[in-house]
């Protein structure tokens, strides 16, 4: 549970930190480029002292490039293009469809049981989202309402990601050491395409503000935060590893007031106290065999 409580409040502090990081005009390709950088360095530090560099079988290099794809790349840039346009209020919030989608896709892969429990504690964070939601939930601007499903494709992803890595694994490889090369093998995925599209740019370059200042404290944030996602998905399941997503609902909302000055209504602070309620019902799942080497 301490896990899964630094996960939400260290991804809760992406949502609007990724907001400010488009503020200076960066488009989503570039932007995912500089972090998957910024990742490796972060974590190339923590795995290449214990002797974890980059694995070249071909089980790892599938795990990087899959890891890579619905864990980064595609979430991460449906992020950015609808952050342009949503309040990270918003954002955080629909992170929490995570579970919904991991639910399903867990009882169909058999890598989790159905329980009545479980279902009352989703049940209760999806009440702490509609909290927040119905009561006067209307966005700021009606135009607003078309980038949502673009905004949803992104829990989509990680849903399929968390349940991938719940069921097969990290390839052996530990969390770290797994993180690092889907981030080495995404930055060389990403660089073609952000070049291609014209959205690549060079931060040193330009002068330093406050959207790129946030980059570099979401990256970095990103790096350890993913790499702990990763180890709880293999050992707990994914659905269980999905629960953060309750908890970057709840921290989003403070640190875009904190960040952005983003204010929300008293239904906010009860649905806080309800979907925290929901983690708590929610416990990681028996395992039957051996847990995966992480």
């Amino acid at each position: 549970m301490g896990t899964l409580i630094v996960l939400g409040v260290g991804w809760g502090a992406t949502q609007p930190l990724g907001k400010i990081a488009t503020q200076s005009g960066h488009q989503p390709f570039g932007l995912i480029f500089w972090q998957l950088v910024i990742c490796s360095i972060v974590l190339g530090a923590l795995s290449l002292p214990r002797g974890r560099g980059l694995v070249m079988r071909r089980d790892a290099m599938v795990f990087y490039v899959l890891v890579a794809l619905l864990g980064t790349i595609i979430p991460n840039f449906t992020f950015y293009l609808s952050v342009q346009r949503l309040p990270a209020g918003i954002m955080s919030i629909l992170i929490s469809t995570v579970p919904m989608l991991a639910f399903p896709l867990a009882l169909l892969l058999g890598i989790d049981r159905f329980s009545l429990l479980r279902v009352v504690g989703l049940g209760l964070g999806l009440l702490g989202v509609a909290l927040i939601a119905l009561p006067g939930g209307s966005l700021p601007e009606p135009g607003m309402a078309a980038f949502l499903p673009v905004a949803l494709i992104g829990p989509l992803f990680y849903a399929l990601e968390a349940t991938y890595v719940a069921r097969w694994g990290t390839a052996g490889l530990d969390a770290i050491q797994a993180m690092f090369g889907a981030s080495v093998v995404g930055a060389v995925i990403c660089l073609p395409i952000a070049l291609a599209s014209g959205q690549y740019f060079n931060p040193f370059a330009i002068a330093w503000g406050r959207p790129e200042l946030a980059l570099l404290a979401s990256s970095s944030v990103h790096a350890v935060i993913y790499a702990a996602y990763v180890w709880l998905a293999a050992r707990a399941g994914s659905v269980f590893a999905a629960q953060c997503s309750y908890l970057v609902t709840a921290t989003g909302v403070f640190w875009a007031m904190l960040l952005l000055d983003e204010r929300f209504s008293p239904w906010v602070w009860l649905a806080l106290v309800v979907m925290l309620s929901g983690v708590a019902l929610v416990q990681p799942r028996a395992r039957d065999t051996a847990p995966a080497s992480v």
